[in-house]
């Protein structure tokens, strides 16, 4: 099928105008008429990502942080990134993104499921119309009461993390849970201003989480790739299902950091 066919259908399911102001979902590089019949998916474009991308045969990238977040003013192999857009081009390789949008309709609830959070709420309202109101996380309740402790084993356990940093008393009891995949520190006090007694996301300093729990909130760091990972199997399922025609691999991609 075309390139813009399979665009239409990936901006049904998660609209362009849900992706916030700063962002650069979208198509990166690539032909709207080229044919595309398989798929390679991916968290990041990196040039390992790209380099099995090509070795594969894939005719379409999908990854969720974007390959471009600002603008180029040149292209060339001394760069990293224009080196990333030669190596697309010459293989005609295109290479497409769902970042925040994703993020709204697709990434928070699939986190929240994951924890089985209930009553679930938008977290941070990022776009308004007579309809609906949608944003990036999800505020809501766990099952039961937990330990600290227990409930960061648990969140743990269901992203298929090795380890979660946690800020906080460990035998706290919680039951009002916030998330927001990926870098979350931003929205500690729409957390806290929402009355939560945890609060999962990534990307969390030192300074943050301290303070964290000094305004009454606890806070797991499970990682950004950590959170976001689940990108890849999800739309391996929606692509799967909604694209049957279409072939999907995926890149081998773990933790971009190493503990010792």
């Amino acid at each position: 099928m075309r390139l813009k066919e399979v665009i239409a259908q990936l901006e049904q399911f998660c609209p362009p105008q849900f992706a916030v102001s700063w962002d650069n979902s979208g198509l990166q590089v690539g032909r709207y008429n080229q044919d595309i019949s398989r798929v390679c998916l991916a968290v990041d474009a990196t040039s390992s990502v790209i380099a099995y991308a090509i070795e594969n045969g894939a005719d379409l990238l999908i990854t969720h942080h974007p390959l471009l977040f600002s603008g180029l003013k040149t292209i060339h192999d001394r760069d990293f990134t224009g080196k990333r857009v030669i190596d697309l081009i010459r293989s005609d390789i295109a290479c497409y993104a769902m970042h925040t949008n994703f993020d709204v309709m697709g990434m928070a609830d699939a986190a929240a499921d994951l924890i089985r959070l209930r009553d679930r709420e938008v977290l941070e309202v990022t776009y308004e119309d007579d309809v609906s109101k949608e944003g990036i996380g999800r505020i809501g309740k766990l099952p039961e009461f937990m330990k600290l402790d227990d409930f960061a084993a648990l969140v743990r356990d269901a992203f298929g993390l090795e380890q979660v940093r946690v800020y906080g008393d460990g035998n706290d009891a919680v039951i009002t849970c916030a998330i927001l995949p990926g870098s979350g520190k931003e929205e500690i006090d729409l957390a806290v201003a929402a009355g939560a007694d945890v609060y999962v996301t990534g990307d969390m300093n030192h300074h943050a989480g301290i303070d964290a729990v000094e305004k009454g909130i606890a806070v797991i760091d499970a990682g950004h790739y950590g959170v976001e990972k689940l990108f890849v199997p999800y739309m391996k399922d929606y692509l799967r299902r909604e694209l049957p025609v279409l072939e999907v691999i995926t890149a081998p991609q773990g933790e971009p950091c190493r503990l010792v």
